[in-house]
């Protein structure tokens, strides 16, 4: 069994995977199922925020009990996120890592190079 302080991504997948294997939960985590569940508990964290204000949204944390369900659901959702990446083989820090590189091509900062307003490759102004 893992250390119970390793935090790090390969430590969480790995005591999530001794977690399942132990209670032979294994035949059950298809990436299908797994996508399925991952949907279920971002729709409960959803639920959570569902009919609050903006302002109430924003204070959530700073009322214990609710901040808990938060947490909760924060945690289920990372969890078959995580499985998830196992059982399809999808590292999530390099695919993160590359959505981000390309939404900053998709997105480019407004007056930023590339962007309206900004300048293009060869360092000429650009018109807005």
């Amino acid at each position: 069994m893992a250390a119970p302080d390793d935090h790090s991504l390969e430590g969480l997948q790995r005591r999530l995977a001794q977690f399942a294997a132990a209670r032979d939960w294994q035949p059950f985590h298809t990436p299908k199922n797994l996508a399925a569940a991952l949907s279920v508990e971002a729709g409960e964290l959803l639920e959570i925020f569902q009919w609050l204000t903006p302002d109430q949204a924003a204070a959530i944390m700073s009322v214990p009990d609710a901040a808990h369900r938060v947490r909760d659901e924060v945690a289920d959702v990372l969890a078959y996120l995580l499985q998830f990446c196992a059982v399809t083989g999808v590292d999530p820090l390099a695919a993160l890592a590359a959505k981000i590189e390309r939404n900053e091509l998709r997105f480019p900062v407004p007056g930023g190079p590339g962007g309206p307003g900004g300048v293009d490759q060869g360092g000429k102004r650009k018109s807005d």
